[in-house]
């Protein structure tokens, strides 16, 4: 048993990366050196030539990165080196299982931050700088880079170590108050987000009082939506890319505008972003996420319950004892393909809840200036203006620009 299992952890990471290597392929079918005739009107040719390099770009360095990534993942399943990292946290920690635990995630988590620096570097301050979005230093970057790993020292260890606490004290049913903790911990983040973490990496400042606070105020009155929290985040600190979010619930929820936005796009523009935003929340699109989200966790524990203690995943990872933290470096290998089916459900869902949210800003305001917002923010971030329709299955959760324009119209 333990060997079909061995066989299983090394095909699906493969099979995996071939997918994804083919679904790229198939993207870069539709690339052509003249501007397509769907895309006359739509975007200038040098901006299409433009974003088609950027895509090449960014695609040789996810090519690079996945390939490596595989090569380790192949190279630590082969080789037992799993089992010697197991091997460490005990000779570091003795023979408590949860700390065990926290010290193996420890290593393989700065392993994979090592790993990765290099590319984020290089796609920061190469690609991002080559085609004018990075606006981020050197020094903001490591900092950024030392923030995320305190928070995760702060936040997740403490609740890696519960979970684990959890596992070790309960035995099988430990997922039952998993998923509770979980459950609190996501709704807690999603109503205080933006007060608690947003603010360690940027500045937000209340939306002055003008015009486009006026229309906004007059636009969330009249489809019933109340609304006191307007925000703009100084996103031009690290890249000239263009965005807006809604966040919270209740009291909490608030409107997120980039800086870059407000300097790149008109009121009625920005409005009818916002209108979309709006959308999402009054659908019901985000309690409903929400609502869906905390199910799968609950899937994925209950089936993470059944196999974690599992002595022959324990052997085919070429370790002598099953343990939680092995169970769940071979569960996340093992679940992938119920993941990725969950993934293009998801996906396909958010897909319509898009269109729904875009048809209700075309509805309460005007579907011209959403459309004109549409092309400027694929035009201005470089967007693959033409994706394979695979691609965008299996990774888009929004529709492509061309298929918002055409339901638009």
């Amino acid at each position: 048993m333990s060997k079909l299992i061995f066989a299983i952890l090394i095909a699906l990471p493969i099979l995996g990366y071939l997918l994804e290597q083919y679904l790229n392929h198939l993207n870069n079918t539709m690339w052509s050196d003249k501007l397509p005739e769907q895309l006359r009107g739509i975007c200038p040719e040098e901006d299409y030539k433009k974003s088609q390099l950027y895509h090449r770009d960014k695609q040789k360095l996810s090519f690079w990165s996945s390939t490596l990534n595989i090569v380790v993942i192949l190279a630590m399943l082969i080789f037992g080196g799993f089992a010697l990292v197991d091997t460490w946290a005990k000779e570091i920690v003795g023979d408590n299982p949860i700390w065990i635990a926290v010290v193996f995630f420890m290593i393989i988590g700065a392993a994979s931050i090592i790993i990765d620096i290099p590319f984020d570097y290089y796609d920061t301050f190469v690609i991002e700088k080559r085609y004018g979005f990075n606006t981020m230093t050197v020094k903001m970057f490591i900092i950024d880079q030392l923030k995320s790993l305190l928070l995760s020292a702060i936040i997740g260890l403490p609740l890696f170590y519960l979970i684990t606490w959890l596992y070790y004290k309960i035995g099988q049913p430990f997922w039952l108050y998993a998923w509770g903790v979980l459950t609190l911990f996501s709704l807690f983040f999603s109503f205080f987000y933006s007060e608690l973490i947003v603010p360690i990496f940027n500045k937000q400042t209340p939306l002055e009082e003008g015009s486009l606070r006026t229309k906004i105020e007059d636009f969330a009155n009249r489809v019933g939506f109340a609304l006191d929290n307007i925000f703009v985040i100084d996103g031009s600190k690290r890249s000239t890319k263009s965005n807006a979010y809604f966040t919270g619930f209740g009291s909490k929820k608030r409107i997120v505008l980039y800086d870059t936005l407000m300097n790149d796009f008109s009121d009625d523009e920005i409005v009818a972003i916002l209108g979309h935003e709006i959308g999402h929340y009054k659908k019901r699109h985000i309690i409903w996420s929400m609502i869906t989200s905390i199910l799968i966790n609950g899937l994925t524990l209950f089936i993470f319950s059944r196999v974690v203690d599992s002595q022959a995943i324990a052997d085919a990872m070429g370790v002598v004892k099953a343990s939680f933290h092995i169970g769940i470096i071979a569960f996340a290998i093992l679940y992938s393909p119920l993941s990725l089916v969950i993934d293009l459900i998801s996906n396909y869902i958010s897909r319509k809840n898009e269109y729904a949210a875009d048809k209700f800003s075309a509805e309460n305001y005007n579907p011209h200036f959403l459309a004109d917002a549409l092309k400027k923010l694929s035009i201005k971030n470089l967007s693959n203006m033409l994706p394979h329709p695979a691609y965008i299955f299996f990774h888009y959760s929004h529709p492509s620009l061309l298929q918002r324009l055409s339901r638009l119209e």
